[in-house]
């Protein structure tokens, strides 16, 4: 297990990647979210690996990213925080109806993270959409629930951001990240 690597999981425009982001900037390591980058490469390149295209396809090229994403981390020695992991694709195909093939299920029973893992609930009054995050208020909802559901079927301890401001999240987050060390 790596018990330094903490998850930061949550449905879309709910503050995951500005709160890492913070705690980038406190001195903590950070792995970046697979999603956005693989629609970006895939928009760019005309691929079909998109969550409104190939949604198996985007779910592979997810796996594969965090995957990358986990070693990477798991070299370093302090903690890392991970804009999402492995479970978010066992959660992602779960939401969309997708089976979920077992080297995916493998995968994240293989590479396990710290066990607390940060969930970022839906929040009005921060959430938008744009060109890459297309997913409706209820579709937003659906995909935190989901992966709050994954992470803890797959014996992970998950604990709900505040609904706060940025500093005040990294403060929540790093009491606890301190807490396991």
């Amino acid at each position: 297990m790596c018990d330094h690597l903490f998850v930061v999981t949550g449905g879309p425009g709910t503050g995951k990647s500005t709160l890492i982001e913070e705690l980038a900037r406190r001195g903590l390591h950070s792995m970046p979210e697979a999603g956005r980058a693989i629609i970006r490469d895939q928009v760019r390149i005309g691929g079909a690996a998109v969550p409104w295209g190939d949604r198996a396809l985007y779910a592979e090229l997810m796996l594969g990213w965090e995957l990358r994403s986990y070693h990477e981390a798991a070299a370093l020695e302090r903690p890392v925080m991970m804009d999402r992991g492995i479970p978010d694709v066992v959660g992602y195909l779960t939401l969309i109806g997708l089976p979920v093939a077992a080297h995916i299920e493998a995968a994240a029973r293989l590479h396990p993270y710290n066990r607390l893992v940060f969930l970022a609930p839906y929040w009005p009054a921060i959430f938008t959409q744009d060109d890459e995050r297309k997913q409706d208020r209820r579709e937003a909802e659906a995909t935190g629930r989901v992966l709050g559901e994954t992470y803890a079927r797959l014996g992970y301890r998950v604990v709900e951001l505040p609904f706060r401001g940025v500093e005040e999240r990294a403060d929540f987050v790093l009491a606890r990240v301190e807490g396991e060390r």
